[in-house]
């Protein structure tokens, strides 16, 4: 098993931070086959092999993962996609 945990600052506020989490859970759904389900202000995805969630906390997100044997061959793509998305829509 390996795990992802990223934290990354922000300055959006919460509306838009919660639009651009979304848009991050989309690209998640479409690149991986992810489920994405907001609880509260926690986006949970989900799909065989990984296990993981988005907190948006102010001025800050946290992203955690846990990936299955078979899903952490894949660990620096999945990671690099978060990383990249995450620069892209939170300044």
């Amino acid at each position: 098993m390996s795990q992802i945990d990223i934290r990354h600052a922000h300055s959006l506020d919460p509306p838009h931070a919660r639009q651009a989490v979304q848009q991050l859970a989309e690209t998640l759904s479409h690149r991986f086959g992810a489920h994405c389900e907001w609880d509260g202000d926690v986006l949970r995805f989900q799909r065989s092999g990984i296990d993981g969630h988005i907190a948006l906390l102010p001025h800050q997100l946290h992203v955690s993962a846990q990936l299955g044997f078979l899903m952490s061959a894949m660990k620096g793509t999945i990671e690099s996609e978060i990383r990249r998305v995450l620069a892209e829509r939170f300044h």
